[in-house]
């Protein structure tokens, strides 16, 4: 019966490492490393890092002197849009103060500010452009002050109520599209009085059935990028 133990012994030792090994991952082993049952996703060599995120989600930092900005128009007319200025939501669903038509905030651009409102939203409204009154959109435009910039986003209609008067003061904010701009179009703008040239913060997609995305309306549009604010100087 000894040497039946001795071998027994030896047997079972020899299990037990051949069952060690492939827990340990030896070589050849299809199980996975006991090591990795516990490493976390933190210390995994394979986990990526998240990519940070700056003012209102931009993949960047703005440069001195700029604001960041990411705007959303409505998607047909289900879902408001939004205005994000310096990571702070100047209109949306969720603030309650957007609605059917064009979605406007005014901000004061100018640097060194001298009363405190440098980048600081002046006044956000929405104005709509089915069966509104348009005077009441001209009224807000018309007195704008040299170096405000001009934030629009567009919901279900923004033209039908448009005349010849309103599309030429968005041209002189600086809008390309605002000419031609038609009924149910998704538009997303950026300008300013006193602009020289076109502004470059601009997207239009036209109203086709041959080519919405959404029946009846058209894509909904995101632009983000970073304002140069003015000088007092």
């Amino acid at each position: 019966s000894g040497p039946l133990r001795i071998v027994a012994l030896i047997v079972t030792a020899g299990l037990t490492w051949i069952l060690i090994s492939l827990l340990l991952g030896g070589s050849g082993s299809g199980f996975p490393r006991l090591q990795q049952l516990f490493t976390s996703p933190e210390n995994s060599v394979t986990a990526e890092p998240r990519a940070r995120k700056y003012k209102c989600g931009l993949p960047q930092p703005c440069p001195e002197e700029h604001l960041a900005f990411r705007m959303v128009s409505g998607a047909a007319n289900v879902i408001g849009p939004k205005i994000c200025l310096e990571d702070k939501m100047l209109m949306s669903s969720v603030k309650d103060n957007v609605g059917r038509g064009l979605n406007i905030a005014l901000v004061n651009a100018f640097f060194p500010s001298n009363a405190g409102v440098n980048g600081e939203l002046i006044e956000a409204r929405a104005f709509d452009m089915w069966a509104g009154d348009v005077n009441d959109l001209l009224k807000f435009i018309r007195p704008l002050h040299e170096g405000t910039l001009v934030f629009v986003a567009s919901y279900d209609d923004p033209a039908t109520k448009m005349n010849e008067e309103t599309r030429k003061l968005f041209s002189e904010l600086g809008s390309r599209n605002a000419k031609e701009l038609a009924f149910r179009d998704s538009w997303v703008f950026v300008g300013a009085k006193g602009v020289q040239d076109k502004s470059p913060f601009e997207q239009h997609v036209k109203n086709s059935k041959h080519t919405n995305k959404y029946e009846g309306w058209p894509e909904a549009l995101e632009m983000e990028g970073c304002v140069p604010r003015r000088s007092t100087a």
